[in-house]
């Protein structure tokens, strides 16, 4: 490990040391960010648990529900770097914005094809690509703003808390989904949805902040594919950096979220085979774990922004969606994933929070766009390895072979980071 990595290492640890309980939230525009960004997810999840079920209720396939995946997490893959670049050297409140205006185009275009009835496959593929679009514009751009807002000194627990209030529009997603749909039919609950990605469209009017402010912002610089391949070239001998976009990749490629896609299916094999509330449980589950989990590592501070945490976090995931996937009894599986949602949270906030501090400040934007390429684009393929997988062999042992697969892959990880980490991995 060189000395440039080590001295980074030294800052991330010092850093770690300074963060006090829900640190964040003491600066009140973190506070806002907390609650709009909780409502935009709750909306994008939303337009998913409805989406979701009615595509499966048309086309009762799960090798359709893989490639739903696939159209919706490619653009991570092949976009997140680039546009990690796109947040480097622009005004990330408009990328944000923008971002928020394909989601509410994206909802209206779902609500009017299932109205008249005239949705299609392809119909489906084309929404959930411009949505991915729209995530992959927001991610990188998100990660700046919220440096601005907080600092270096508090990053890590707005990363964590960020995370947490994505975790918590999860959570309202589907019940507030399903509940909208029963209520209002599928086409008018998608027509109000648009409605509740508003209130962060309009926020980021008002807000001072850029994501280029503080001291330590990025450079704005153009960037392209040669220039993104300079990036990983950077900083391939930080060792944690490349550890955490590695445990991202395998995690997203593995497992990703493709078993809430074909969630329908889970809730079927356990016995609800409606889309009630015995459905959306399932998916609240994973949700209220993540949140449970967020504020009460935050709270307690347990954890800290180290390559360890991050590894055994996901080596208990792995074993967790494991037993999921073997589950025959449904409280036992919405145990499961409550535990599994808490291990999710921890092992992708504290990567990424890592990014963070260890990134340069001229990379930070693109390294962050490295990273959700890894750890959302790899997701793409996850429709592959559970669910088109899945239509072969059927999604349980689909969804316990990638698990076990990603088991390994940690361990290999572990023995990788071990000598970057000074053996103690802090």
């Amino acid at each position: 490990m060189t000395s440039k990595s080590a001295t980074l290492n030294s800052e991330a640890a010092a850093s770690a040391k300074k963060q006090v309980a829900f640190a964040a939230l003491q600066h009140r525009d973190f506070r806002w960010f907390f609650v709009t960004t909780m409502l935009a997810m709750m909306a994008d999840n939303i337009e998913h648990v409805i989406s979701y079920w009615l595509l499966f209720q048309k086309f009762h396939s799960p090798v359709l529900a893989g490639f739903a995946d696939i159209s919706h997490w490619t653009p991570f893959l092949l976009l997140s770097v680039y546009f990690g670049g796109v947040a480097d050297r622009h005004d990330c409140r408009k990328v944000i914005q923008l971002a928020q205006i394909m989601y509410m185009a994206v909802s209206v275009a779902w609500a009017v094809l299932f109205y008249t009835e005239t949705i299609q496959v392809w119909h489906a593929s084309v929404l959930l690509v411009l949505h991915g679009i729209a995530g992959v514009l927001w991610t990188p751009a998100e990660q700046l703003l919220i440096h601005d807002i907080v600092g270096e000194e508090h990053i890590q627990s707005a990363v964590r808390l960020n995370a947490t209030s994505r975790q918590l529009g999860i959570l309202f997603g589907p019940a507030v989904g399903a509940g909208l749909m029963l209520l209002l039919g599928p086409s008018i609950a998608l027509l109000a949805n648009a409605l509740i990605y508003l209130p962060m469209t309009l926020w980021l009017v008002v807000v001072p902040y850029t994501g280029h402010l503080r001291e330590g912002a990025p450079a704005k610089r153009a960037t392209g594919w040669k220039d993104a391949i300079g990036v990983i070239r950077e900083v391939w001998h930080n060792r944690p950096i490349i550890t955490m976009v590695i445990l991202g990749g395998a995690a997203s490629l593995f497992v990703g979220n493709a078993y809430h896609t074909q969630m329908p299916e889970f809730a079927h094999d356990l016995g609800a085979e409606k889309a009630d509330f015995a459905y959306s449980a399932l998916l609240i589950a994973s949700a209220a774990g993540a949140v449970f989990g967020g504020f009460l590592l935050e709270g307690k501070g347990w954890l800290k922004a180290n390559v360890r945490t991050a590894i055994v976090s996901a080596m208990a995931w792995c074993a967790l969606i494991t037993a999921f996937a073997f589950s025959t009894n449904y409280y036992l599986s919405l145990v499961l994933l409550f535990c599994a949602g808490i291990l999710s949270l921890s092992f992708y906030s504290t990567a990424q929070a890592i990014v963070q501090l260890l990134a340069p400040s001229h990379l930070r934007g693109r390294l962050i766009g490295l990273f959700s390429m890894s750890a959302f684009g790899l997701r793409a393929f996850s429709g592959v390895t559970v669910g088109v997988v899945g239509g072969l062999i059927g999604i349980h042992w689909s969804l316990a072979i990638s698990a076990m697969a990603l088991m390994a892959v940690t361990f290999a990880l572990l023995a990788f980071a071990a000598p970057a980490q000074g053996g103690d991995f802090s």
